[in-house]
C-alpha cells in the first residue's frame, strides 16, 4: 500500500512533511535491516514510520486506528514500534516547555521539572546497583505523566488522551507510570483528600434530609440531650454499615427462630418408642368377594 494512501486513512494527508519524513524512514529501514525478521509486515512498517514522523513534528497521531489497520494487538504493535524505533536509532523526545505552551499551562513547567528530578532520584535509590545503569528515563511517557499529575494537582484541565497520543504510548502504560510517580513523589504529584464535615457543605444537606432518623437525632440532641448508648452508636454509623448491621441482626433472629423450632419438633430420645402392629387378618367382606371369583 502506498504511503500517501495510508496517511490519508490515518488523517495525515494534509501534513506533507510528515508523509515525506515517513517515506524517508521507510527507505532507511529497507536499507538498514530486514524488518520481516522482526515479524513486521510492509503495511505495519509504513504505519510505524508515519507515527515516528508524526511524533517528530508534534502532530497528533491516532494510534487506535493505526493498531486496527496493522492487524495486530496493541501489545504487539507497541513491541514492533519499539523494535523499529531502536533499529532506526530514532528516539522520540517530549519537551516540558512545549507541553506547557501547547496546553496553556506555562506555570507548571518548574513543578514538572522538579517532580521528574525527584522521581528519578527516588526510583534509582530503590533499584539494586546492577539495574541502575540500564534504566531509561528519556522516554516521553515519563514527561507526559509528570505533566498530567502536576496539572491535576493544581486543578488545571489537560486532555489526557491527547497527552497519550503525543507521547506515543498506550493508556495502560501511561496509567502505570502515573501511579508509580504518585506513589514515590506524593509530596509533588499527590492530591491530599481532606475529610470535611457534611454539615459544613451546603450541597450535602440533601443527603442528610434523606435520612429522617439522622435528622431527628440532630434536632432532638439540642433539646433533650438524652439518648441510649446503642442508639447513639447506630446513628453514628454510615448508612451502608448501619444497613449491614441490621441485616446481620435479622439473620441472627431468623437463625434463632429456626433452631428453636427444630428443638420443639425433635422427639424426646428418653421416651420409649412403640412399634406399630401389623394385622394380616382379612375382613369378612373381602372373603365374601373372593369366593364367587374362585367358583368361576
Amino acid at each position: 500500500m502506498d504511503m500517501s494512501a495510508i496517511a490519508s486513512r490515518l488523517g495525515l494527508s494534509g501534513s506533507r512533511p510528515v508523509v515525506r519524513k515517513a517515506a524517508e524512514l521507510r527507505r532507511l529501514c529497507d536499507v538498514t535491516f530486514d524488518s520481516s525478521v522482526l515479524g513486521i509486515g510492509e503495511v505495519c512498517k509504513a504505519i510505524i514510520c508515519l507515527e515516528i514522523a508524526a511524533s517528530k513534528f508534534q502532530v497528533i497521531f491516532d494510534r487506535a486506528e493505526a493498531v486496527r489497520m496493522s492487524g495486530m494487538s496493541e501489545k504487539a504493535y507497541i513491541r514492533s514500534f519499539n523494535a523499529l524505533q531502536n533499529g532506526l536509532g530514532v528516539k522520540a523526545t517530549l519537551d516540558v516547555r512545549e507541553l506547557g505552551i501547547q496546553f496553556g499551562c506555562v506555570r507548571l513547567i518548574p513543578f514538572v521539572q522538579k517532580g521528574l528530578t525527584l522521581y528519578k532520584e527516588r526510583f534509582l535509590a530503590a533499584l539494586p546497583p546492577s539495574r541502575r545503569a540500564s534504566t531509561d528515563f528519556g522516554r516521553p511517557v515519563f514527561t507526559a505523566a509528570a505533566f498530567y499529575l502536576c496539572a491535576k494537582r493544581h486543578k488545571l484541565k489537560v486532555d489526557k488522551l491527547k497527552l497519550i497520543d503525543l507521547c506515543g504510548t498506550s493508556s495502560s502504560e501511561f496509567t502505570t507510570v502515573s501511579t508509580s510517580m504518585a506513589d514515590l513523589c506524593f509530596d509533588v504529584f499527590g492530591i491530599a483528600k481532606e475529610k470535611k464535615d457534611p454539615k459544613s457543605i451546603k450541597g450535602n444537606r440533601e443527603l442528610l434530609d434523606v435520612l429522617p432518623s439522622k435528622r431527628r437525632h440532630d434536632d432532638d440532641s439540642d433539646v433533650s440531650g438524652e439518648s441510649s448508648g446503642d442508639d447513639q452508636d447506630d446513628l453514628d454509623l454510615p448508612t451502608y454499615k448501619r444497613q449491614k448491621k441490621m441485616e446481620k441482626q435479622e439473620y441472627n433472629n431468623w437463625k434463632s427462630s429456626v433452631l428453636s423450632s427444630n428443638k420443639q419438633a425433635k422427639p424426646d430420645p428418653t421416651k420409649p418408642r412403640k412399634q406399630a402392629q401389623l394385622n394380616f387378618k382379612k375382613k369378612p367382606s373381602d372373603i365374601a368377594l373372593e369366593v364367587p371369583s374362585a367358583a368361576n
